[in-house]
């Protein structure tokens, strides 16, 4: 299997070299231990590290002393690229922090789903991960197959009403993984719902990788 090339991660004191180029934005205290990489929605959609519910998540985590890292994926690359995109960003951020957590919306919950169940080497366990609207199954990732295989701490967030993905099997398997499943009043896009969104995301990831 052809392998993407590995991203170039920028922030404004970092640079991953590699082929593709990954811009990022951090987070956070300049004295925190642990951090969390933030994977956006759909980048053919408009999705970015800019996206509000990538924002409220961060703010909540800084409130609670912890680090978040917010990047763009780099060329599109059917989900394939954008993961390695995530892998790259985790990879500079154990170089940094002692623990290191996931969080992503959407698509980007997909590729959550799927680097946590298959982190680099070099970054070993996650302390945790949380996705918010996940679907089943988007491009080239299967996020559905990916839950049985993460071994750390998983939170499932979805809308009662969000009839934009296909989040029931990921939920049910969730469930079944005794993971916590968290159900929102909303649809896919959580319009005035996103103080919640922040503050039980950064409750889930505190606890697992706070301290």
């Amino acid at each position: 299997m052809n392998r993407p090339p590995e991203p170039t991660l920028v922030t404004d004191d970092a640079v991953v070299p590699g082929a593709r180029d990954v811009r990022a934005s951090l987070d956070g205290p300049d004295d925190a231990n642990a951090c969390v990489v933030a994977c956006p929605p759909h980048p053919q959609h408009g999705g970015s590290r800019s996206d509000g519910r990538l924002k409220v998540v961060a703010d909540a985590l800084a409130d609670g002393g912890i680090g978040c890292l917010r990047f763009d994926y780099g060329p599109w690359d059917d989900g394939r690229g954008e993961s390695t995109d995530a892998r790259a960003a985790l990879r500079w951020a154990v170089d940094r922090y002692d623990r290191i957590g996931l969080f992503g919306y959407s698509f980007g919950a997909a590729v959550a789903l799927a680097v946590a169940a298959d982190p680099p080497p070099a970054v070993g366990p996650l302390c945790a991960t949380s996705v918010l609207a996940p679907p089943a199954r988007v491009d080239a990732l299967d996020a559905l197959a990916a839950v049985s295989e993460i071994g750390s701490p998983l939170q499932v967030l979805h809308g009662e009403r969000d009839q934009t993905v296909d989040w029931g099997p990921v939920v049910d398997a969730a469930r079944e993984a005794d993971a916590d499943v968290v159900t929102l009043s909303g649809d896919h896009f959580f319009v005035g719902g996103e103080a919640r969104i922040g503050k039980a995301v950064a409750d889930f990831l505190s606890t697992h990788c706070g301290g």
